[in-house]
């Protein structure tokens, strides 16, 4: 389990493909002595197993692997990272640490669209970011008003909602804080590029137990011959959780 709270950033060093897998090779300095051979390390929101890598002794601390399955692949903005691309990175939270984020899995739902990354002080030596996320119709009805939400492995709050389009994309706007723009991959992030996004996993429990109790089930001996009804996009606000024990 993670938390979101970026430890450190690394670099990418290469991206190795081969017809059977994709190798991912990272600088991580900061984590140098930190990890061993399969254990999990969360790399911008996607958890991954760090392997051994063939040059060791290659001057690079903290150097590891992790190889993408093809569901990874598919699933986050992993695949189309380039060299030199900056990466979050956090390892595993211990039992009984402080849990400074929120339950962060690093299971990655799937990719959103940086629309905007704006200070709200330009002329500060210091100011808050107000970041806009675009985010596809499945991860819509996931997300409420300051609930969390994981954007490239970051833990960050939803401050506001805006109406869905027609197709149910939906724009969300987070506040960062200038620690936080700092000290991850954000202040080299550039409008269009595509975010991985894991939605708070108590709204996948909820999700999934509104739906078994709002689908009645089909006699045995009748065909279900309704059309399948859109997702309800709404349905997800603080005092569902509430009153149904989140």
């Amino acid at each position: 389990m993670f938390t979101g709270l970026i430890e450190t950033t690394g670099t990418l060093l290469a991206v190795k493909r081969t017809a059977g897998a994709m190798r991912l090779v990272v600088a991580a300095p900061q984590l140098a002595g930190r990890w061993k051979i399969g254990d999990s390390i969360a790399v911008n929101g996607v958890c991954l197993t760090a392997l051994d890598i063939e040059d060791a002794n290659e001057p690079h601390p903290g150097r590891f692997a992790a190889d993408l399955a093809q569901e990874t692949i598919e699933r986050t903005s992993l695949a189309e990272l380039q060299p030199g691309a900056l990466l979050n990175l956090e390892l595993p939270t211990p039992a009984g640490a402080p849990l400074g984020g929120h339950v962060v899995q690093g299971h990655v739902d799937g990719t959103g669209t940086l629309i905007s990354l704006a200070p709200l002080r330009p002329d500060a030596d210091a100011t808050d970011w107000r970041m806009t996320v675009e985010l596809p119709a499945k991860l819509a009805g996931h997300v409420i008003p300051q609930g969390s939400i994981t954007v490239d492995g970051i833990s960050l709050t939803v401050a506001k909602i805006h109406e869905p389009e027609p197709d149910g994309r939906v724009r969300i706007e987070i506040a960062v804080i200038p620690h936080t723009y700092k000290s991850t991959n954000l202040h080299a992030k550039m409008a269009g590029e595509a975010v991985n996004i894991e939605t708070d996993v108590l709204s996948k429990y909820a999700a999934q137990q509104l739906a078994a109790v709002a689908l009645p089930e089909a006699p045995v001996d009748e065909p279900v011959t309704a059309e399948p009804q859109a997702p309800r996009t709404n349905w997800l606000t603080a005092e569902y959780l509430l009153e149904n024990g989140y």
